[in-house]
């Protein structure tokens, strides 16, 4: 069902995973991690700017197709919500990290 409304984690996770025969370092690890969120909320903004123009141009009384809209709100709604899901499981880890005993 993701798939169907145009998020896809495994192309993300894809893009964190490192290669078997490399030598992938934290840093480098770190990087594409840094590298993929960024990403996610380069496509997450997009997403934001077009439910922005659909909505106003559903407002002005233009040509929009409200089902469109719709879909769109959803995605968007379910990317922020992926993305606040994210932020909590990395800030829960960061958390879990700094409770450990050296």
């Amino acid at each position: 069902m993701i798939t169907k409304i145009g998020l896809q984690p495994a192309s993300f996770l894809k893009q964190v995973q490192p290669k078997e025969d490399s030598q992938t370092g934290a840093a480098e690890l770190g990087q594409s991690f840094g590298n993929m969120l960024n990403n996610a909320m380069t496509q997450l903004s997009a997403q934001e700017q077009a439910v922005e123009v659909l909505n106003d141009q559903f407002i002005r009384g233009d040509a929009v197709d409200a089902h469109q809209l719709v879909i769109n709100a959803e995605r968007l709604s379910v990317g922020l919500e992926m993305t606040v899901q994210i932020r909590n499981k990395v800030i829960e880890a960061y958390q879990d990290i700094m409770r450990m005993q050296i």
